[in-house]
């Protein structure tokens, strides 16, 4: 059934670029994409950090906006693009009228915002990790996407999705190598202590507009810690303050939930656990350690889903085996074995006096998933084509959403039980009104 479904996705993918003159190349490149015709208009918010990664991922596109709080960072993207219009709000430059897609790579309280604006504006986005900020902010961004999956395509930046070994992994999982799924330990082991939100200290610079990087979050004074990081790691400078951020839930836990999520097609928890570190209301848990309960699908029962972090790490299965060697890892326990992987690698260890494989039948090379390709690509090819990306907004929303839950049971220190379709929690009150976050006035999520 999964290798059907392949099959028919890689036919959609062909027969969809036919339809509009294209042809896909084995390499999954578009023919005739990069005509002026078939090039996209794309406005980059956020234009560095992260957005740098982007920058010859889009140069094969008409890059007409560029859009940051920092007006020394929008100067650096104006060399390279000296014709886009610039704008220092994100609202203005989803005004501009001839976009037609939007990479977003603001800072983490806004991710859902740009998002869910851009989809109101019928333009196709690329949104960095995490999705949203808490469940609400997921839920509301997945149901615009939802209602419009037929013309827009969306991608949510776990680029590391592109590695190969997330596809290894699937199929070892999906043809039963380890037996009958049961349970899935993810785990990450950074740790960033904070003791609470940084002191004023002095004014912004003249180049900041520091009120529009605070956006939606509550107000917190200036400190230029804030943003005394690099390009690839600043993130690490605000990201754990809860109104900033999700700490490692959202960074890391993104990336290294995805590889466990691409294996198990997971839906909406029925419940969560959690544990961790003594509740900051400044800074979200160093050490947590949460437990969501996932319904059967048609190719496997109900199992159970564990994130550790900080620190908190699940049990090896065998003495010999130091998961602590592993920064950021999955295992999958079956009925006959575990698979245990980071993003580039993977490890059988098979278990039990019927653990000699004879039940495993690998699958032949030409029926293996072929590889995603370039990952940002993706998403622009999808959206001059059939717009279909492996870390859509419905796939990525319910990965982040699952995690964010547990922030929520670990707020409230009880285990919650969890109407997904609702988008409810349907026994404590205190931990349902989490879902959702207050927002500083002029501030909308459906804008």
């Amino acid at each position: 059934m999964m290798e059907k479904k392949i099959q028919r996705r890689q036919f959609l993918k062909s027969t969809a670029a036919a339809g509009m003159g294209l042809t896909i190349l084995p390499s999954g490149t578009l023919f005739g994409a990069n005509a002026p015709s078939n090039k996209l208009n794309v406005a980059l918010i956020g234009t560095w950090g992260r957005a740098l990664a982007h920058f010859n991922a889009i140069s094969s596109e008409n890059v007409v906006a560029l859009c940051d709080v920092d007006e020394n960072h929008l100067t650096g993207a104006v060399k390279k693009w000296p014709k886009a219009k610039t704008y220092v709000d994100w609202r203005k430059c989803l005004e501009q009228k001839d976009l037609d897609a939007v990479v977003c790579c603001t800072t983490d309280q806004t991710h859902a915002f740009v998002a869910n604006w851009a989809l109101s504006r019928d333009l196709h986005i690329y949104c960095e990790k995490p999705l949203g900020n808490c469940v609400n902010e997921v839920r509301v961004v997945r149901a615009n996407y939802l209602k419009k999956k037929n013309k827009l395509a969306t991608q949510v930046g776990t680029q590391r999705h592109a590695n190969p070994n997330f596809n290894r992994v699937r199929e070892l999982i999906i043809d039963g190598a380890i037996g009958d799924l049961k349970h899935v330990y993810a785990w990450g082991n950074r740790q960033i202590p904070k003791p609470g939100y940084l002191p004023a200290k002095g004014d912004p610079p003249k180049n900041l507009h520091y009120d529009l990087w605070i956006g939606p979050a509550p107000f917190h004074p200036y400190n230029p810690e804030y943003f005394s990081g690099g390009p690839g790691a600043n993130c690490l400078h605000w990201n754990m303050y809860w109104d900033f951020g999700s700490g490692q839930i959202g960074d890391m836990g993104s990336h290294t939930m995805d590889l466990a999520w691409c294996a198990i097609d997971g839906g909406l928890p029925t419940s969560c656990e959690a544990t961790g570190d003594p509740f900051n209301p400044d800074v979200t848990p160093v050490k947590m350690e949460s437990t969501v309960q996932l319904p059967a699908n048609d190719w496997r029962g109900p199992i159970g889903l564990t994130w550790c972090q900080g620190g908190a790490m699940p049990r090896s299965p065998k003495g010999y085996v130091d998961l602590n060697r592993i920064g950021h890892g999955v295992m999958f326990k079956g009925t006959k074995g575990y698979v245990i992987a980071d993003f580039g690698s993977r490890m059988l260890l098979p278990f039990g006096n019927d653990a000699d494989m004879s039940y495993y039948n690998r699958r032949d090379k030409d029926e293996m998933i072929p590889d995603l390709g370039h990952f940002q690509k993706e998403w622009s090819n999808a959206a001059k084509g059939n717009l279909k990306t492996t870390c859509d907004f419905e796939y990525s929303g319910n990965l982040i959403e699952q995690m964010l839950l547990g922030l929520v049971a670990y707020r409230v220190g009880k285990k919650i039980e969890y109407d997904g379709a609702a988008g409810r929690v349907t026994n404590n009150a205190e931990a349902d009104a989490l879902l959702s976050r207050k927002y500083r006035p002029g501030w909308k999520l459906n804008g």
